[in-house]
This record gives structure tokens, sequence and C-alpha cells, in this order.
């Protein structure tokens, strides 16, 4: 990541800040939810910086706007901490997820351009040209892609520093989830039910579209359950050994 950050920048000069602080906060979220800065972890901003290959101007604004969505903590005079993972919290933001989903998709439902459709067919064509192919990572990246998709099409800004971040907390959960318990049979069941919700937005079906966000949601759900029944909760952090070793700054 670090050397493409690297290319990128010095490809597209003259860069204007906002940009690159765009693609520093899209690269720190991607670490995060993937766990690569371990839930619970103290590091530095030049830590950030030496992973994703960015300034210390855009990687700061980037780190302020995820500190004010609690993905990051900004800690005066101690760096930073990597927000933990909290499954009760978790509970909890998840009423407010599904409810925040319902909204934007029978938003987007209305305000979807021929373009938009396309690009979803796009997406859901990536989610079933090669199963035996799919892994999480692949997979967060075309639901971000659909996530984002959605809150643009809604033409509801505010859903952007709102939903994002909820997204952001929930993959992070289902990437440990599925890469520590329930392995590609979890994927293939998370993907089926991301299938059913792109055709419903494409459809128009809004009460399909309804139904399968709360069903998604509630599958999310189970596995906040899941892992609290098969993991210490206060070893989900970087005490746990499978983030501990893959984890560290500059890795």
């Amino acid at each position: 990541m670090k050397a493409e950050a690297t290319q990128d920048a010095r490809t597209s000069a003259p860069v204007r800040s906002a940009d690159l602080s765009a693609v520093a906060y899209e690269w720190i979220e991607e670490l995060f939810v993937s766990m690569r800065l371990a839930p619970g972890a103290f590091l530095r901003t030049q830590d950030i910086q030496a992973l994703v290959g960015i300034g210390r101007t855009p990687v700061h604004q980037a780190i302020r706007r995820l500190s004010a969505e609690t993905l990051l903590e900004i800690r005066p005079r101690n760096g930073l901490r990597v927000a933990p993972i909290d499954l009760a919290r978790e509970r909890h933001l998840a009423v407010l997820r599904r409810d925040l989903m319902r909204f934007v998709t029978e938003a987007a439902m209305r305000n979807l351009s021929s373009n938009d459709r396309v690009r979803i067919h796009d997406l859901r064509r990536r989610l079933t040209d090669d199963p035996e192919a799919m892994d999480v990572d692949r997979f967060n990246e075309i639901d971000k892609a659909f996530d984002i998709l959605l809150i643009q099409a809604s033409g509801e800004r505010f859903l952007d520093r709102t939903l994002r971040p909820l997204h952001a907390i929930a993959r992070r959960t289902g990437y440990l989830h599925l890469t520590q318990l329930s392995g590609a049979n979890g994927l293939a069941r998370t993907v089926e039910r991301h299938l059913v919700i792109m055709e419903g937005v494409v459809s128009g079906a809004a009460g399909t579209v309804r139904a399968a966000c709360d069903d998604l949601v509630a599958y999310a759900v189970e596995l906040i359950d899941d892992l609290e029944a098969r993991i210490d909760p206060r070893l989900l952090d970087v005490n746990y050994p499978a983030l501990r070793a893959s984890s560290t700054p500059g890795t």
C-alpha cells in the first residue's frame, strides 16, 4: 500500500491537500477494517504516515475525521489509539445501522440513475463470477463500493459522516469473525444477503430491500453474539494473538 500511495501522489500532481486527505481517509479506514491497525493499539501519526505513504497534513486531517467518527481516539501528548472492539456497543449501534440502511436504500431507489444501475450490476457480477476466488478483502472492497454508491444516490450527504463509520465498525467485526471463526461458509452467507439487497434496489422492490436490510443486520448481530460466546471480549484487542501477530505498525 505504501508504494502505491507514493506513486499515486507523484503521478497526480498537483494534488490538493483535500484530495490527499480523502485518499488517506480511505486507506486508513481499510487498515482499520482489516485490523492491520489492531483494535486498542496505541500508535503515532508517523506510524500511519509510514503505512499509507502520504504526508503529515493530509494524514492529520484524515485522523481528525476518523476520530470524530469514533474509529480512532486522539490522546493529547500520547498519540493515537485505535478504537477497541466493543461488542456491547456494537449490538446497540446495529439498531441505528439498520434504521439508516432502510433510509438510505429507499432514498437511493428513488434517485437511481442508469449509470448507478450499471454499477450495481457490475458489483453484483463481481460478487458472483468466481465464488472460489472470493475472500474477505475482496468482498469488503465490493461491499464498501456498494455502500458508497447508495449513499451518493440517496442525495443525503449527511449519511457520509454517519452511516459510513457504522459500516466500517460492523465490517471490522465481520472481518474478525470471517477470518477467525466462520470462514468460507460465513462469507457465502454474507454475500448471499448482499445480493438480495442489490437485486431489490435495482428492481425497486422496497419491501424486499427493507426486509433484506433487516436480515443483514440481524445476521451481523448473530456474529456479535457468536464472538461474545466463543472469545473472551476482554481479549478482542491487541491481546488477541491473531491480531497482535498481524497488526504491528509498519507491516
